[in-house]
């Protein structure tokens, strides 16, 4: 029969190869850890000695825990960047005081954008727009103007639907850029909010329909269901939030969805 110390032993020593013939050998965190190194002998006080054979045996099996360990309070800790990362004055001292102001602060300002890797790309619009729609971040294939892939046709469809014409609608980017896997909420919380709600504010739209729930920490809110209207100044603009462009191309449901929710709103403002 075969002894449960002993298959555990070798189950350790399975992992052990495996991530060997994967290359791994260390776990990088602030100092390396050498998780297949030898372990140096220690000369062991007289009655205590124990067969070096044993000795190496328990070394390797404690090795992946400990690492394992480490990885787990790694994972439970905040990350160092949401725990203690400054909010940025991302306007400065002087913020665009027009639109056209904006737009050209919107491509040029340093430090607005999260990646360099796609393009900035402008909002489009007059102020006082009966609607301004509101959605994360420009496409992916956006080059000449803001949502000008298939999220942009699908866009175009629902507005026609709605009786609106082009010149009637503000079409505006939470993100000056596409940014893949964006963390809206992280880029809220270090002064994107404060832009959003600036660039809102200049737009002076009629109404507002802000395409993903995850906006809503740039509007200063995360319940999305409970958002109805944002104030500037002395003004309340009326608010609808729903699912992403992006989700509603693939999802009938959701557009469906979408279109009773838009019918019952827009009745009621």
């Amino acid at each position: 029969m075969t002894r449960p110390e002993t298959a555990l032993v070798r189950e350790l020593e399975a992992a052990l190869a495996f991530w060997q013939a994967a290359g791994v050998s260390h776990d990088f965190r602030d100092h390396a850890t050498a998780w297949l190194a030898e372990a140096p002998r220690a000369t062991a006080a007289p009655g205590n000695a124990r067969p070096a054979a044993a000795h190496h045996t328990a070394t390797r099996a404690q090795a992946p825990a400990a690492s394992l360990s480490a990885i787990q309070r790694d994972k439970a800790a905040p990350p160092a960047v949401a725990a203690g990362a400054p909010r940025a004055r991302l306007l400065g001292e002087s913020p665009p005081r027009d639109l056209a102001s904006f737009r050209d602060w919107w491509m040029s300002a340093p430090g607005l954008a999260a990646t360099q890797a796609f393009p900035r790309i402008a909002p489009r619009g007059e102020a006082g727009a009966e609607l301004l729609v509101l959605v994360p971040q420009p496409e992916e294939g956006d080059r000449e103007h803001l949502l000008g892939g298939p999220q942009g046709r699908l866009l175009a469809n629902i507005l026609a639907a709605m009786g609106l014409k082009e010149s009637a609608v503000y079409l505006a980017a939470a993100l000056p850029c596409h940014t893949p896997m964006a963390d809206l909420a992280m880029q809220a919380a270090r002064g994107m909010d404060a832009v959003t709600a600036h660039h809102i504010a200049l737009a002076a739209p009629h109404k507002v329909l802000v395409l993903g729930t995850a906006l809503t920490a740039m509007l200063g809110t995360g319940a999305a269901e409970g958002l109805r209207e944002i104030n500037h100044a002395d003004r309340r603009v009326p608010v609808m939030v729903s699912e992403t462009l992006e989700a509603m191309l693939y999802s009938p449901t959701l557009k469906a969805r979408f279109w009773r929710r838009w019918m019952e709103w827009s009745a009621s403002n």
